[in-house]
């Protein structure tokens, strides 16, 4: 604007410039917009000072060293078809006899004119780049190492690494090495989670055919001590084919002993003895007394695999059912019970929470679990209001008809409940392609002794060598190490199948340590601990039951002359179960 003023000084005569504030002046004419140049020509024209020159140094050129491209030179002489390869390039001509003497592999690439000589190393050039070509693969797995296993590179994805080695080397089938150089880095396998669909499609259990055959049992602890007896947990047994729940106060400390005992008075009493028992891997479960107890009782004992409890989801589903509704009726730490009959001692309510529950309907039958199992729902408080109505009591012949009915449609709804989830589920699962003898990695999601900070440790620890397949979802590994102690026996979804590296390929990499099972045969039975002892009646003389090394053999009963060095074995055995003063 000044300068405007400073142009138009000889016009001051007949205008008068006025000042209109930013708020006032809302459209700016363009001649108040344009832009006149400082130069000479201008009526406002101001010299400026020239600009004093500062050299800026401030690119530095590295120089990079001569011995890689010597090295490259001479692995030219090393290889037939690089050495004839280099001959035709320096030519600049076709010579038929040279081509002829090429690979297979060689002459593709002869033809297709994208190499160049220069300065004795050879560079194959594409539309956007060109790059060296490189001969022994000690500079192949160089390469590979730095755009890979570097701390620059950082082990990423095989697109990234491809875009690397792109840019900078070129060799035959080098895109193809490239993917299985990242595919069978070992750290890349254990550190990374997998994002591709787990092993293990859904497998119906097999449904029982009538009432308590097969039942689901567990545990719900950590509740707040409860009653006169002071109890803290509670166990929880629900019947397969009616999804009809038990629920039973007890300690935390039972033993198999005290959780038989339990199971004789509160169960079997009503529903007799069972097919089939489902549970987890409990110390309880798994112990010499309960698996020989229902073996003499002719009863299947089913655990689910390691870190699996899909297997028992009926009773993990009713342990959630339990929980909300214990939750919803009783207040912790109240003494006594309030206006709303709210209280603490959640084992005086649990009768009451049986019979709710077994009177409610259940989404998988359609029907109640009392309706399946009696054939009619026990009577209620709210019963009383329709006192007044009439009751028309069924025949004997239209309550078979009734009930059969309603079994029926119970069998269909649970049908199209596991054809839902199954189909839900094998959306993000696959079938596993494992077999004995094959290398895999193990989800550590679960492993709480693995030593390290937890948010660094690998996502999956190993490899291992598979010793047996249980079914098509579970398989057995040999596990070694601080491992050892853990079951061997884990479900296909924690498995991820190992690759090993090829040392001809990629000759630099370090091997892996694998973890090779011990060579045994069936009838080497190697014992690690005498666990219990019994005197026979009929021979008054005593056995030991012995457990094995190798997990194939089961427990078994061997007298005293049985034993290999049973006097040391026995004496530890018999120490370990002298109280300690």
């Amino acid at each position: 604007m000044l300068r405007w003023q400073i142009a138009i000084q000889g016009y001051r005569g007949n205008m008068t410039i006025v000042h209109k504030a930013g708020n006032i002046l809302k459209n700016a004419d363009g001649l108040s917009r344009r832009d006149l140049a400082n130069i000479p020509d201008n009526p406002a024209y101001v010299p400026l000072e020239a600009e004093p020159h500062i050299p800026i140094d401030g690119i530095n050129i590295t120089h990079i060293g001569t011995e890689l491209f010597e090295e490259v030179k001479q692995s030219y002489q090393k290889d037939k078809n690089f050495h004839i390869f280099t001959s035709l390039l320096d030519k600049d001509c076709k010579d038929t006899s040279l081509v002829n003497a090429l690979d297979e592999v060689w002459k593709n690439s002869y033809h297709e004119g994208r190499f160049h000589l220069f300065d004795g190393l050879i560079y194959h050039r594409t539309k956007y780049s060109c790059v060296r070509r490189l001969c022994s693969r000690l500079l192949i797995n160089t390469i590979l190492h730095e755009c890979h296993d570097s701390i620059y590179s950082g082990h990423l994805s095989e697109e990234r690494t491809l875009e690397k080695v792109k840019n900078f080397a070129w060799w035959p089938y080098w895109r193809k090495e490239t993917v299985k150089y990242c595919h069978t880095c070992d750290r890349c396998q254990k550190a990374n989670m997998s994002t591709c669909k787990k092993f293990g499609l859904m497998i119906h259990i097999q449904e029982p055919k009538s009432f308590w055959e097969v039942f689901h049992m567990d545990w719900i602890t950590a509740l707040p001590k409860s009653c006169d007896k002071r109890y803290h947990s509670c166990l929880l047994i629900v019947d397969r084919y009616s999804k009809t729940p038990i629920f039973l106060s007890c300690h935390k400390d039972d033993t198999a002993i005290g959780t038989a005992l339990l199971l004789w008075s509160g169960v079997i009493s009503h529903t007799g003895l069972f097919k089939n028992i489902i549970s987890d891997r409990d110390l309880k479960f798994e112990s010499a007394l309960w698996t020989n107890l229902h073996r003499l009782f002719g009863t299947k004992l089913s655990f689910s695999t390691a870190y699996h409890p899909h297997t028992d989801g009926l009773a993990e589903r009713m342990i959630q059912a339990l929980e909300d509704i214990v939750r919803r009726v009783c207040a912790y730490e109240l003494e006594f019970e309030d206006s709303d009959c709210f209280t603490h001692e959640w084992c005086t309510l649990i009768p009451a929470l049986e019979l709710a529950y077994k009177t409610s309907v259940h989404s998988s039958t359609g029907q109640t679990s009392a309706m399946l199992e009696k054939g009619w729902n026990p009577r209620l408080p709210a019963d009383t209001l329709r006192k007044d109505l009439i009751e028309t009591h069924p025949t004997a012949s239209s309550f078979k008809i009734m009930l059969d009915k309603v079994k029926h449609h119970a069998k269909q709804s649970m049908n199209d409940a596991f054809d839902y989830a199954k189909q839900k589920w094998d959306k993000s699962h696959k079938v596993p392609d494992l077999k004995v003898g094959d290398l895999v990695l193990v989800l550590t999601l679960n492993f709480n002794n693995i030593k390290g900070p937890k948010r660094l440790k690998d996502s999956y620890v190993g490899p291992f060598v598979i010793v047996a397949l249980h079914g098509i979802n579970a398989v057995q590994v040999e596990l070694g190490g601080e491992l050892e102690n853990k079951h061997p026996t884990f479900p296909a979804s924690l498995i991820k199948p190992y690759q090993l590296t090829d040392k001809e390929l990629f000759p630099l990499r370090n091997p892996t340590p694998l973890t090779v099972p011990p060579v045994q045969q069936d009838e080497d039975k190697n014992i690690k601990k005498v666990i219990q002892e019994s005197r026979l009646r009929c021979k008054n003389q005593r056995e030991y039951l012995v457990r094995y090394r190798n997990t194939v053999h089961e427990d078994e009963g061997l007298e005293e002359s049985e034993i290999p060095e049973s006097d040391k074995r026995l004496r530890g055995f018999r120490h370990g179960r002298r109280p300690q003063a």
